[in-house]
């Protein structure tokens, strides 16, 4: 029960969030890492690299703010890729076809665990079952360059990956 009401809170919290647009890009630190290397998942050869989804950064562009993508980032638009992450459930239940996969572990159910540009909104083509633990995904990206809900990448028709 205990869990279910965390998931809950931890679905609506992200409901809120992603339904306001989103003003701010994970912080860089002076190292040049999007956050603390102990939360970064180590690099698998054949995976799209965090690093690489995180080279955007916000200009203002009609009275408000929005992405501008390094070219490295727009090549994978429409592409294939493989991502690792961790699961954030956006539905009540042990298994989910919409959820967002963040850069870090989710460490609240109220906060989200980086910036838009360390998460993926992930639609995948059957359940995948949730879990504390790093997954991979497979899946065609998108790159979204004017989203309502502030969100910088969907992960489109997404299987597990190895």
């Amino acid at each position: 029960m205990k869990r279910l009401f965390s998931l809950t809170f931890a679905a609506l919290a992200a409901f809120v969030l992603l339904s306001r647009p989103v003003l701010a890009v994970t912080p860089v630190p002076a190292e040049g890492a999007l956050m603390p290397a102990s939360q970064f998942l180590p690099e698998k050869p054949g995976f799209t690299s965090w690093r690489v989804l995180g080279q955007v950064e916000l200009v203002k562009q009609n009275k408000k703010m929005v992405p501008a993508f390094d070219q490295s980032v727009t090549a994978l638009d429409g592409k294939t890729v493989r991502v690792q992450g961790f699961m954030m459930p956006l539905d009540i239940g042990d298994k989910q076809r919409r959820f967002l996969l963040v850069a870090a572990p989710p460490h609240c159910a109220f906060c989200l665990p980086a910036g838009p540009d360390a998460m993926i909104e992930v639609r995948a083509k059957s359940d995948i079952r949730y879990g504390f633990d790093a997954i991979s995904v497979s899946g065609k990206l998108q790159v979204l360059k004017d989203d309502p809900a502030g969100l910088y990448y969907r992960m489109v028709d997404a299987v597990p990956a190895q």
